[in-house]
């Protein structure tokens, strides 16, 4: 145990010595999350929509009016529907609606009455918008003029009801989720430099002529930067919650305790990659390719993984990300899920129990083999 402490207490002052570790366990984190605050956005966006309006009927300026009150969308009135393709095209405008001639006689006539949405294809989720925001201003305005009387009325009216995140803002679910994409490349580099640095500076020959053993060795670089990784942790959390004001819902106790056996998962692989190429810089280019696009891309953060092709669903589950950014959205929008927290939580002991063995078995003992 002595052997231990003093390895513990020599990747503390390393640390401490060390600039870059601190950089990375809360700069990076910092940087990290208001990025994700400020510079991603998954809400509704304010679209810009060319109208042509060919109706004469004086009712139907309201309609007109309507899409200019709107708080999402910026609208354009063309006289030329010449102008309004050009303006598509040039991509001045992103979509644009076109009533014909005989838009209120139908209506008059309890008809069902045409207009034209055309939209830019290229962007498909600026297309839906316009293609929406047209749809409701369109039924807003019909069921306030004087046509609503003889419309055709709908036989159902869906209530609607949200949970858990009742302003809709994605702001609620990115940031919590941020936190395991950071706490992926922190657990991952932190530890991805260590031995290599040690192999680098000579100083892993020196450790080899001691008493301590393989296991102590092992240990030595678990600890302390998991300690670091957990305070790093705590620093993302309580920007979250107290700075931008995310919603907690769950039991901090239980937001600790899985988000540690998450970051011995990340440092667990960082401890591997670091074993296996003794080269700082080549480490850290793994690290970040490893640790960074896996965890945005394949974790559920940013694409539903039910929607991906079936062997990528199968790669997700090998990925530590998946198992723990599920937890703590849910940690923060709807509260402990016990369910949820078992689930993850064998899955990511099951993870960090082999990424330990596979550590153990891959660092030397010896200079050559």
């Amino acid at each position: 145990m002595k052997i231990l402490f003093a390895l513990i207490k020599k990747e503390y002052l390393q640390i401490i010595r060390d600039p870059s570790s601190i950089i990375i366990a809360f700069i990076l984190p910092l940087v990290s999350i208001l990025i994700y605050m400020y510079g991603i956005n998954l809400d509704t966006v304010k679209v810009t929509i060319g109208i042509k309006n060919d109706d004469a009927n004086p009712e139907i300026s309201t309609l007109v009016k309507s899409f200019g009150h709107s708080k999402y969308v910026k609208s354009i009135v063309y006289d030329n529907q010449e102008a309004v393709e050009n303006d598509i095209t040039r991509s001045k405008i992103r979509g644009a609606v076109i009533i014909p001639n005989d838009f209120s006689k139908k209506l008059s006539k309890n008809q069902p009455a045409d207009f034209i949405i055309i939209t830019d294809g290229s962007e498909v989720n600026t297309a839906n918008y316009v293609q929406n925001y047209s749809l409701q201003i369109v039924n807003g305005w019909l069921m306030a003029s004087k046509y609503k009387n003889i419309s055709t009325k709908a036989l159902i009216n869906p209530i609607v009801r949200v949970w858990y995140n009742e302003d809709l803002n994605s702001h609620y679910f990115i940031l919590p989720g941020s936190i395991a994409v950071t706490m992926t490349l922190i657990g991952i580099l932190l530890t991805a430099l260590v031995v290599a640095r040690e192999w680098e500076r000579g100083t892993m020959e020196a450790l080899l002529t001691t008493q301590a053993k393989k296991i102590d060795i092992v240990l030595s670089k678990y600890i302390p930067y998991f300690t670091l990784g957990m305070m790093s942790l705590s620093f993302s959390v309580f920007m979250c919650i107290v700075v931008f004001k995310v919603p907690f819902r769950g039991n901090l106790f239980i937001l600790f305790f899985v988000s540690g056996l998450f970051f011995l998962t990340a440092s667990g692989i960082g401890l591997l990659i670091s074993s296996k190429l003794k080269n700082q810089f080549l480490a850290s280019q793994v690290s970040l390719s490893i640790g960074f696009l896996p965890s945005l891309m394949l974790s559920g953060l940013m694409f539903p993984i039910n929607s991906m092709p079936l062997f990528f669903q199968y790669l997700t589950m090998l990925l530590p990300p998946r198992y723990f950014i599920s937890f703590v959205e849910s940690e923060f929008m709807a509260g402990t899920v016990w369910r949820i927290v078992f689930i993850n939580s064998v899955f990511l002991t099951f993870l960090a129990t082999i990424l330990f063995i596979a550590v153990y078995k891959n660092t030397d003992m010896r200079l050559n083999k």
